[in-house]
């Protein structure tokens, strides 16, 4: 595939969504470096969505490292149940924050940051890292985020 997404924009979420998985899961075919999908992935859900920030962190010994995301230099490593995405690792599950500032113990890698959303990364049953999505916008992510999200990551092959 080329290099290039189709950008869709006059659309709702759900169809910019569905337009834009085959088109990662395209870019995805046939590639087992790790570090280059997850680059990939990051840019096609920047370009397509414009999110503030979006990014990869990866559990290297015992905290969260970051790893390939496209938007301002962020937090280089995040401890196990801090903040939004050390909460999402330590419980394993999708953590919606509307509004950061609410959310107890939030890093504010960047004060620009007012809504997020972080899956974890499943391999064999264990959190290998998280997907961190945040937005300019307050109560930007909503179940449809993190159904689609949710999708794209199962896309990337994590045991390769």
């Amino acid at each position: 595939m080329a290099e290039d997404l189709k950008i869709i924009t006059a659309a709702s979420k759900e169809e910019q969504y569905r337009s834009l998985i085959p088109q990662i899961e395209a870019l995805l075919d046939g590639e087992t470096d790790l570090v280059a999908n997850l680059a990939n992935t990051a840019a096609a859900l920047k370009e397509q969505f414009n999110w503030f920030w979006v990014g990869f962190y990866l559990v290297k010994h015992d905290e969260l490292v970051l790893g390939p995301f496209q938007g301002p230099v962020a937090c280089t490593r995040i401890a196990k149940g801090r903040g939004v995405c050390g909460t999402s690792w330590a419980k394993a599950e999708t953590l919606i924050v509307p509004d950061v500032d609410a959310f107890p113990g939030h890093i504010a890698c960047s004060s620009a940051s007012r809504s997020e959303i972080v899956l974890p990364l499943f391999s064999h049953g264990e959190v290998i890292g998280v997907l961190d999505v945040d937005s300019a916008e307050l109560n930007e992510f909503d179940e449809t985020d993190a159904i689609f999200l949710k999708q794209v990551i199962d896309l990337i092959k994590f045991n390769a």
